[in-house]
């Protein structure tokens, strides 16, 4: 095994590569328990989120970069605790990432991301989408992924 999350597949250097740090594919041995992660956000214990500045008129001023870094935090401290504290992000083989504005933040999420996993090899397969609202309108970014724990 190359990495706590299986072994990655990249293709050979002709075909297309990912834009960010990812592998094409992702394969883990049978002797690991799955642990599914649901859709998370940047919202805090306090209910505020994180990357979202609520101006005087009400509106909000929403930073990808920073809600991204949030949520990855934040699903870090979901898988640790349903570990009991033995595994973490490095855990992670496939993740799901929805976005409000892909052409506008998909470069500061991929930047987030890249922080995390800056070995692709290393990095969990992965999907953007562009949805059309995430639950709150404080929101421009929400991850849901699968986790391994080898037993």
């Amino acid at each position: 095994m190359s990495s706590p999350n299986g072994t990655g597949y990249l293709l050979p250097a002709t075909g297309a590569q990912g834009l960010a740090n990812y592998p094409h594919a992702r394969t883990i041995p049978n002797t690991a328990r799955t642990i599914f992660v649901s859709g998370t956000s940047s919202r805090r214990g306090d209910g505020t989120y994180e990357g979202c500045e609520t101006q005087a008129d009400g509106t909000h001023v929403l930073d990808c970069g920073v809600q991204t870094a949030a949520v990855l935090r934040n699903i870090e401290t979901i898988i640790r605790g349903a570990t009991n504290g033995q595994r973490g992000l490095e855990s992670v083989v496939d993740a799901t990432v929805f976005l409000t504005d892909i052409k506008k933040d998909y470069a500061a999420m991929n930047t987030a991301w890249n922080k995390v996993w800056p070995d692709r090899t290393k990095a969990p397969a992965r999907t953007c989408v562009q949805v059309a609202a995430l639950p709150n309108e404080r929101l421009n970014v929400e991850i849901k992924c699968q986790a391994v724990v080898y037993e």
